[in-house]
C-alpha cells in the first residue's frame, strides 16, 4: 500500500535525524570502548559507525538507481565481509561520521523536493524482490537509528562487564 504525504514527511524527517542520533549515541561511548566487541562475531561501536558509512555510501547511489533508471538491480551484500575485510578498526571515524552526515545531506534534499511519481519507482533487489523508492525511505529511515540503539546496548554491555 503507498505511503500517505504525512507518512512519508515523517520518515524523512526520520532520515535526516540520523546523524545527529548516531554522533549522541557514539559521544556516550569512552574512547576505550569503542573497540570492544560484546561477543565473537558482534561488532564493536567502532564497527558499527564504519558500517553506516559504508550502508550510507551504498543507500546514496540506490536511492538515485530507483529514480534514475529504468527496473534498476539493487546489489546486496555481505556487511560483515565489508567490516573485516576493509579492516573497519583501522578506518578512522571522523571520516566515516563525515561521510553519513553528507550522504544524509545530500539525499534528504533529494527527497524532499521529490514529484509524486517518483515515489512509485521499483526496482529488484538481489536479496528481497521487488524494492522501491517507499521500500528504500522505510528501510532507511530506521537504519542508523537501529544502529544507534545498538551502540548504547553495546556500551552498556562493555560498562556492566567492566562492573
Amino acid at each position: 500500500m503507498p505511503m500517505t504525504h504525512e507518512e512519508r514527511e515523517q520518515l524523512i524527517a526520520a532520515y535526516a535525524d540520523g546523524p545527529r542520533r548516531l554522533r549522541f549515541a557514539l559521544e556516550a561511548v569512552p574512547p576505550e570502548a569503542r573497540q570492544w566487541r560484546p561477543a565473537p562475531g558482534k561488532w564493536s561501536v567502532h564497527e558499527i559507525v564504519c558500517h553506516c558509512a559504508d550502508a550510507e555510501a551504498n543507500a546514496h547511489g540506490r536511492l538515485r538507481y530507483l529514480l534514475c533508471e529504468p527496473q534498476p538491480t539493487v546489489i546486496g551484500y555481505d556487511q560483515d565481509a565489508w567490516a573485516r575485510v576493509l579492516d573497519y578498526h583501522a578506518h578512522p571515524l571522523d571520516p566515516a561520521l563525515a561521510t553519513v552526515d553528507a550522504v544524509r545531506a545530500n539525499s534528504v534534499a533529494l527527497l524532499r523536493r521529490l514529484p509524486a511519481q517518483a515515489w512509485s519507482r521499483m526496482g529488484r533487489h538481489t536479496e528481497s524482490g521487488p524494492y522501491g523508492v517507499e521500500d528504500w525511505l522505510r528501510t532507511y529511515a530506521a537504519h542508523v537509528e537501529g544502529h544507534a540503539r545498538q551502540i548504547e546496548r553495546t556500551h552498556a554491555a562493555w560498562k556492566e562487564r567492566r562492573a
